[in-house]
């Protein structure tokens, strides 16, 4: 039963997201993504990751936003939940050059932590501008607000520095590679998500993707590394 609501659940975040494009127009464009594997018999498994992104560009504005579910479970025992939530606005005052504001959610029920809140400004430029290929650096200051599971709470002054190279090597593939460092008085949080895309017909394709995080400091009890290897579908629209 389950299984069966995070499908329908999945599905109905999508098919509300893509009304909701339709109806703030066609500015909006982004990336629906879904992956799905569900073993039985012996051993009986639930693997489940969706992944929402838009974007909105204009002369001198930018708008991304993300939503993302990770869900896993082995013998009906939840063995990873994480949700995670991400808005940016960047202002180009040059070509190459931006400011941007960021605000990111996540909570994660393996992490000791009951959720995340992370606030950033800064600085962002395009360092390498090609047909096929891209690179922006981001720096700037924050905050980050966490709650343990046990109840207590962490306020700190954060910097981020980040960075997206972005290679198109043919019409049909694509490989991006997306570093993060959020360094906070309490942890610093280091984030790399390596990913290949291929298309398969139309705005259909293929994503295999190998994301590392790293936490310097966490709760007792709680590993220090996550990884997560995933193999998706993805619709652009």
């Amino acid at each position: 039963m389950k299984k069966n609501i995070w499908v329908l659940a999945c599905a109905g975040v999508f098919s509300t997201n893509a009304a909701a494009i339709e109806f703030m127009g066609s500015d909006w464009k982004g990336e629906g993504e879904f992956g799905y594997v569900s073993t039985s018999g012996n051993t009986d498994t639930t693997n489940l990751k969706a992944r929402l992104g838009l974007i909105n560009e204009r002369d001198m504005w930018r708008h991304s936003a993300m939503l993302e579910a990770l869900n896993a479970s082995d013998n009906d025992v939840t063995t990873a939940e994480r949700y995670a939530a991400t808005w940016q606005t960047d202002y180009k005052f040059a070509e190459f050059d931006y400011i941007f504001g960021r605000i990111h959610y996540e909570t994660d029920k393996f992490s000791g932590y009951d959720y995340r809140i992370s606030e950033t400004i800064g600085y962002g430029r395009r360092v390498i501008h090609r047909d096929d290929m891209t690179l922006d650096l981001e720096a700037g200051p924050g905050a980050r607000q966490s709650k343990l599971d046990n109840g207590d709470s962490e306020n700190e002054v954060i910097i981020r520095l980040a960075g997206r190279y972005a290679w198109q090597i043919t019409e049909q593939s694509r490989f991006t590679q997306d570093l993060a460092f959020d360094i906070g008085e309490d942890a610093t949080i280091t984030k790399s998500v390596t990913a290949l895309q291929a298309s398969i017909v139309g705005n259909l394709s293929m994503k295999l993707s190998y994301t590392v995080e790293n936490v310097s400091d966490v709760p007792p009890g709680v590993k220090k590394t996550d990884t997560q290897t995933a193999a998706t579908l993805v619709y652009s629209f």
